[in-house]
């Protein structure tokens, strides 16, 4: 529903265009991401879950409202021990209370919040920074 619900909050860049925008960052970078969006929690459980066994190096999530409400979703990427980073369109920091609670953050190497679809680049940069930087340790 990018790009419809509520644009006030999440803007009016629609899905179709923010994968659009990752893959020409991502290709600049020679970065090959993996796309995945469900409704439903189950089957995000599974992608992460996926993304080990398939060899991804890190995951980048907006979980959504899955954010306040899913153990699964954190156990999965606790689980996998991929560096994962949560990004928000929105500034949830500033949004209802409900929203403060985030379970997937705390296996989190990083959270972004309030940039827009650019947060899903800088995501995109981040991890792939401390990717590098792991791998010289």
């Amino acid at each position: 529903m990018l790009g419809i619900r509520e644009p006030t909050h999440y803007g009016k860049t629609d899905y179709a265009e923010l994968v659009r925008v990752i893959e020409r960052y991502c290709r600049a970078r020679e970065i090959e991401p993996v796309f995945f969006q469900s409704n439903h929690e189950g089957a995000l459980v599974d992608k992460i879950q996926e993304a080990y066994f398939e060899g991804a190096d890190g995951i980048v999530i907006n979980p959504g409202a899955y954010t306040h409400t899913s153990i699964a979703l954190l156990d999965a990427a606790k689980s996998v021990s991929l560096p994962l980073v949560e990004v928000h369109i929105s500034k949830v920091e500033e949004r209802e209370d409900f929203r403060q609670v985030s379970y997937i953050r705390a296996a989190a190497v990083k959270t972004i919040t309030g940039h827009g679809i650019n947060g899903y680049t800088e995501a995109v940069e981040f991890l792939a920074s401390y990717i590098k930087d792991g791998e010289k340790k």
